[in-house]
């Protein structure tokens, strides 16, 4: 129980994190050139601290599996140094942590010793390491020594599926030229429901109360904790329990998901959308956001000033300006001097405004 918990905590803690960043760059539109895989933690003393949770998290997992769970705390026969039979499962789950304790850390020193220029390549080895520890799980799980039959047997083929897609969108990011959101997002979800797969199984299978009805825990001929059911329709009733479980665990999975997704690309969207005004000079002073007649008249302003030039004089005139003084000048000169006054007075008001938002605009001579 305790390892299936552990191992189930860490891939929902690495699957909430690869969602949250994936999420986060699509909504403000920051692609990366290739499909990463992990993520540099925002403080740069803490860039690693992915995959050292990960190398972590499987240190804690093999000790679980080979030294703290045995009752004599080493896996071996202490007669004669074998395998014991009923340990030989506690070999299997610390080999698939293994894995992922060398993905994790090959992963941190191809990103130490690798130069940037090769960065393409070293995301692709990054994905066939995490390929490979997939792979490991997924023919660990499917060839367990454990005689996975009734309802626990239904545990494992459901996770087995996971982990099939979460080997199939790793492996198909090595292919992908550029960065792909939506493998990356079945990626993410399925490490997350990987873990909250894992804990159910840790949790169900060793908690008395939430065996089927009509099953029971009990030990095999070699001495291993297994679930056994009375008869045939204990066996059909509790398998058909599991499938529901995993039907309302999906259903649950991509409700947060879909509402996590939901919820970041309104917190970021606003973001960005206020990154943008404040670009474009929608920003006042203090930071507080215009109202939209204030936008459009900054607007209308901006049309304005684009259409001032500078004549010999030093002068701003617009071709407004300049449209109204020759109407003028045909009824007289003193009209004419009070449309290039008016004209003069307007720019330079216009002018005066839009250098308070402290945005540049390159007029034409």
């Amino acid at each position: 129980m305790d390892g299936h918990v552990v191992l189930g905590f860490g891939f929902i803690l690495i699957g909430l994190w690869h969602l949250f960043n994936h999420i986060k760059l699509h909504t403000l539109n920051t692609t990366p050139t290739t499909n990463t895989l992990w993520f540099p933690f925002p403080s740069p003393k803490l860039k690693y601290l992915e995959l050292l949770f990960i190398l972590a998290s499987s240190t804690i997992f093999i000790a679980l599996e080979l030294f703290i769970s045995p009752s004599h705390h080493h896996p071996f026969d202490p007669h004669d140094g074998s395998i014991p039979s009923n340990h030989l499962h506690n070999f299997e789950h610390a080999s698939m942590s293994l894995a992922f304790f060398v993905y994790a850390g090959f992963a941190l020193a191809l990103d130490l010793v690798t130069a940037s220029s090769k960065e393409t390549v070293r995301a692709e080895l990054t994905l066939l390491l995490a390929g490979i520890a997939f792979a490991q799980q997924l023919l660990l799980i499917h060839f367990h020594t454990t005689d996975h039959v009734g309802p626990e047997g239904e545990y494992h083929f459901f996770a087995q599926v996971v982990v099939l897609v979460s080997l199939a969108t790793t492996l198909v990011g090595i292919g992908l030229r550029g960065y792909s959101f939506l493998v990356c997002f079945v990626r993410s979800v399925s490490i997350l429901f990987q873990g909250v797969w894992l804990m159910v199984i840790g949790f169900v299978l060793w908690t008395p109360s939430l065996i089927p009805k009509g099953c029971f825990m009990g030990d095999d001929e070699e001495g291993r904790h297994v679930v056994r059911c009375e008869d045939d329709v204990a066996v059909r009733r509790a398998v058909s329990v599991v499938n529901a479980q995993f039907s309302w665990f999906f259903v649950g999975v991509v409700v947060f998901v879909m509402s996590f997704y939901l919820v970041l690309i309104k917190w970021y969207g606003g973001e960005k959308r206020r990154m943008t005004m404040k670009e474009y000079g929608c920003v006042g002073e203090g930071g507080v956001v215009m109202k939209d007649d204030d936008v459009e008249s900054q607007r209308k302003s901006i049309e304005l000033i684009g259409n001032v030039r500078y004549g010999d004089d030093g002068v701003g005139k617009s071709d407004l300006g300049d449209k109204e003084t020759k109407q003028k000048g045909e009824s007289g000169s003193g009209s004419e001097k009070s449309g290039a006054s008016e004209s003069e007075s307007s720019s330079e008001f216009e002018s005066r405004r839009f250098e308070k938002f402290g945005i540049e605009i390159g007029f034409g001579v």
